[in-house]
């Protein structure tokens, strides 16, 4: 698809062949992965509950990780500390500074790490560690510089569906720009990306915000179907409604100034 001159590559498979389309790009991915220097950037806020597994799940598909703290009140540091071993660097902010200050520590140290691709994972458990190879191959492959795995809207609870939706309308409205998941915290950054997202927006809106530094920057972008796991606590976080309307509010704001 084509909007102002910005083309944005879609890869996603139908619903029949995904699983199948998955399972063999991983197994061809694997062969080469030694070849990159791959950094799992990881954002967590109070993520006691799942963050142990979803280490232990990188792990054991040996991939480096930069966990960042964002100035949790619970065990989330602790658990990471002690859980990374050999496998990363764990970096903590003071205070809780958003989302966005997150990413962007992490991806500063992964770039300080001699990271060839980086890719942004979230810390709840909703991400299915065996797409993180089938994401990051459009950039092994040099088609993309950028790589957003987007989830089955389809699939998708109607309070995220509908949050989810308006974002894209919102990212589009006020970037140029449509991609399928404006929202999705799996994407993946070769390092010439990774090097000119200049990262401002502190909370949520990042994700809107890194779509219209693509654009900015005319980087090659490619949309790759990901699994979504929906638990009672993951669907507690990300982008509702709610958190759609104070990053629209944010947004015009910033406008305005």
């Amino acid at each position: 698809m084509t909007l102002n001159n910005f083309q944005v590559k879609n890869s996603l498979p139908s619903n029949r062949n995904f699983e199948e389309n998955t399972n063999q790009n991983l197994k061809k991915s694997n062969n080469s992965m030694g070849k990159w220097n791959i950094y799992v950037v990881m954002p967590a806020y109070n993520e006691s509950k799942t963050i142990k597994k979803v280490i232990e799940d990188l792990k054991e598909r040996n991939l480096k990780m930069v966990i960042i703290d964002d100035g949790s009140h619970d065990k989330t540091y602790k658990i990471a500390e002690s859980s990374i071993y050999n496998h990363g660097s764990i970096y903590r902010h003071v205070i809780n500074r958003g989302l966005g200050a997150a990413l962007e520590t992490g991806i500063k140290a992964a770039l300080a790490k001699s990271a060839d691709i980086i890719v942004t994972f979230d810390a709840d458990g909703q991400h299915d560690p065996n797409d993180i190879i089938p994401v990051c191959k459009p950039l092994m492959e040099k088609r993309a510089d950028v790589v957003i795995g987007t989830r089955n809207f389809n699939k998708m609870p109607a309070s995220k569906k509908f949050g989810n939706t308006v974002m894209n309308m919102i990212t589009r409205i006020f970037y140029g720009i449509h991609v399928n998941d404006s929202q999705s915290g799996l994407r993946a950054f070769n390092r010439k990306a990774a090097k000119v997202l200049d990262i401002n927006s502190r909370g949520y809106g990042v994700s809107s915000e890194i779509i219209g530094e693509i654009k900015k920057y005319n980087l090659k972008v490619e949309e790759v179907e990901i699994k979504t796991i929906y638990t009672d606590y993951s669907m507690s976080k990300g982008t509702n409604l709610m958190v759609g309307l104070k990053i629209l509010a944010k947004l015009i704001i910033d406008i305005l100034k």
